[in-house]
């Protein structure tokens, strides 16, 4: 988790597998196209890590979607 100047925690793997699903693309395929393994990716789709900035960028272009589309906000 990660926290902005909010005091409200950022988190990603909700919104990840929604945007995942809306496009139709499968989980190996993201993986491959953001040139990372297919357990770092699933990571990321379990919120134990974040994909760094370069990454998000790529994936948010492949969803087809903005950057903070990516995160969910929630209060602490």
């Amino acid at each position: 988790m990660l926290l902005n100047y909010f005091n409200k925690v950022m988190t990603m793997k909700n919104n990840l597998d929604e945007l995942i699903n809306k496009s139709g693309l499968k989980k190996g395929f993201l993986a491959s196209k953001l040139d990372v393994t297919p357990q770092q990716f699933s990571k990321w789709l379990k919120g134990e890590h974040y994909p760094p900035a370069n990454k998000l960028f790529k994936l948010a272009y492949i969803l087809n979607c903005k950057v903070d589309e990516l995160y969910t906000y929630e209060e602490e």
